[in-house]
């Protein structure tokens, strides 16, 4: 008989508190109340998101770990939304990985990785590249950090420390981040949101698959499904099976993890139908699919 319920370590997800009393890490975002953003109106979601509440997002399945992502660039001090979720798991006891923010193109990055490298769940980092010169409206950065020199070169920092870099870009950028990773083969790459594919007619998944076929060549990188709702808001199992065929295809079970994208999915379906969707579709290869997708390639790549 198939055991139906599955231990899980959430790759991608997010905890704040912009309205509690709790440590003001100076939110910009989260207190923009109902500014539009590429994911649709966040206003639901622009509230204390904490950890009792992410950990009962499934009553399907058992949540053993997870990975926090930062969830915002423009925090005064980023370090100061890693201490919060250090704090968290500590106090709880649930390990969490943890992937900060650190500015690549500024002079600081190196003190900034350092003060992250104090607490023990730290990882890694992202900061965000997806840009997109033609569309402004959905480009997280506002230029192709790949050709600042300070960028590319502080990158080096990371490998000096065994850290990963979370990358969430745009498939028409991929060959060239590529080619810049390959010469950085000690830098785990986990890529964020399915790869990010934007546009989802025949030919917009097809430069998408292009995409992430030229990071599939590098040993070093893995990819999280995640982020399903963030570029189609009529998401469901058929357009989630488009996907994640692909994704089984170019990268095998064992270099794919689930992320649920907490909160901000939550704007768009609920945590366990996303979640059995993902293990319906994996099951059809094998139950060790499933197992290194639900916990296994996160445990592994984030040393939980």
């Amino acid at each position: 008989m198939t055991d139906t319920r599955h231990r899980v370590v959430d790759a991608h997800h997010h905890l704040w508190n912009p309205v509690s009393n709790g440590p003001d890490i100076g939110y910009v975002w989260l207190r923009d109340i109902g500014a539009a953003k590429t994911f649709g109106d966040p206003t639901p979601i622009q509230r204390d998101y904490l950890l009792d509440e992410f950990r009962a997002e499934s009553q399907q399945h058992t949540l053993i770990g997870s990975v926090h992502v930062q969830a915002d660039g423009a925090i005064p001090d980023p370090v100061a939304e890693t201490q919060f979720v250090q704090r968290a798991a500590d106090a709880s006891g649930f390990p969490i990985a943890i992937v900060g923010f650190v500015n690549l193109s500024s002079s600081t990055a190196e003190s900034t990785l350092d003060r992250h490298r104090e607490h023990a769940g730290f990882r890694g980092i992202r900061q965000i590249v997806a840009h997109l010169p033609e569309r402004p409206d959905i480009s997280f950065s506002p230029r192709e950090l790949l050709d600042d020199a300070g960028w590319r070169d502080r990158f080096g920092l990371l490998s000096e420390r065994s850290l990963s870099f979370d990358l969430q870009a745009y498939p028409e950028q991929m060959p060239r981040y590529a080619e810049f990773f390959a010469q950085h083969p000690e830098v785990p790459i986990a890529i964020d949101h399915c790869g990010c594919p934007w546009a989802q007619d025949d030919a917009g998944l097809t430069r998408w698959r292009q995409g992430i076929e030229c990071l599939a060549e590098l040993p070093q990188v893995a990819m999280k499904i995640s982020g399903l709702g963030m570029y189609n808001r009529e998401w469901n199992r058929d357009n989630t099976a488009r996907v994640l065929d692909s994704l089984l295809d170019v990268f095998g079970p064992t270099r794919l993890m689930f992320g649920s994208n907490y909160p901000v999915d939550k704007l768009a379906r609920l945590y366990d139908a996303t979640l059995g969707d993902v293990v319906a579709l994996a099951r059809e290869q094998s139950e060790a699919a499933v197992a290194a997708i639900c916990q296994d390639t996160a445990s592994a790549f984030y040393r939980l």
